[in-house]
């Protein structure tokens, strides 16, 4: 059987709290987003928090935090989604995390995704280096943080420069991390995503997410950071 989520936009106050006060409530879920420039990692975070798609979008600059959430089975679970610029290597330290202000938080996500042009071998390439530093830097004896690899620009598919099963078989059965292709640009597999990304942070609840999440952006306003 398979349970709905519904994501809404949380307005946030002076600072972050977790629902329920003190009755227990879990941190947020901390969701990094990173790939090399122009990919549309931006757009995709748009995409999936206001419906919204711009041509226009430029690079991201800074590290842009929003807080947002997601009601899984009837039980509320507050999100933190950071969007990340193109940095030039993952903190092997946390001295390294806070000495750019970039990669603050960068260390202590619950799960990464990693986006790549599936039109641009160099930022395929990004994300290999990338998802292997990540490796690199986790704790020994720590619980192993999952990878989600995204495709992005599905609406370019005859430009691909790798074909997909090609990135899927490797992805798959070499990284053992999950792998999705989207588009941004006609909201394809948006919603899919980040609930694979959900359901690969191992919550009891989030397990049973359905692949397909219903937004609903008008409840409340988003809360959005620039650092």
């Amino acid at each position: 059987m398979h349970w709905p989520a519904v994501c809404e936009s949380r307005e946030g106050g002076t600072g972050h709290r977790g629902r329920g006060g003190g009755g227990g409530m879990p941190p947020p879920f901390r969701i990094a987003v990173l790939g090399a420039q122009g990919v549309g990692k931006t757009a995709i975070v748009q995409r999936f928090l206001h419906d919204d798609y711009s041509e226009a979008a430029g690079s991201t600059r800074g590290r842009h935090v929003h807080l947002s959430a997601a009601v899984l089975n009837g039980h509320v679970h507050d999100l933190q989604i950071t969007d990340y610029p193109a940095i030039s290597s993952f903190p092997g330290t946390s001295l390294q995390e806070w000495s750019d202000i970039c990669c603050r938080g960068i260390r202590s996500a619950h799960v990464y995704i990693l986006v790549y042009d599936i039109c641009c071998f160099d930022s395929f390439e990004y994300v290999k280096t990338m998802r292997q530093q990540i490796l690199e830097t986790r704790v020994m004896g720590a619980m192993e943080t999952p990878i989600l690899i995204v495709g992005n620009k599905r609406d370019l598919q005859r430009g691909r420069v790798i074909p997909r099963h090609n990135v899927s078989d490797l992805v798959r059965k070499s990284w053992k991390c999950g792998y999705v292709e989207c588009s941004a640009k006609f909201n394809w597999h948006v919603l899919l995503l980040f609930g694979e990304a959900l359901r690969s942070v191992g919550c009891a609840r989030c397990k049973h997410v359905h692949a397909t999440i219903r937004f609903q952006r008008a409840l409340r306003r988003e809360r959005c950071s620039l650092m």
